[in-house]
C-alpha cells in the first residue's frame, strides 16, 4: 500500500475521526459514532481505498 494521502488529509482525519468516535461516550450516545473507526485508521495508516478508485492522491512524496 502506498501512501496517497497528504500530511493535512492525515491530521485532518484523525481529528473527525476522534470527535466522530467521542460521540459514542458523550452527546447521543450511540454506537453510529464508531464510524469514526474508518477515518481515523486511514488518518494512522496514510491510505485511503476510496483514493485509488477514483484516482487521487494528496500525498506530496512520488
Amino acid at each position: 500500500m502506498k501512501c496517497n494521502e497528504g500530511t493535512i488529509d492525515r491530521a485532518l482525519r484523525v481529528i473527525v475521526g476522534l470527535v466522530l468516535i467521542s460521540l459514542v461516550f458523550v452527546g447521543p450516545k450511540t454506537m453510529w459514532g464508531l464510524i469514526g473507526l474508518v477515518p481515523l485508521l486511514t488518518g494512522a495508516i496514510g491510505f485511503c481505498p476510496a483514493y485509488t478508485l477514483i484516482g487521487l492522491n494528496t500525498c506530496k512524496k512520488k
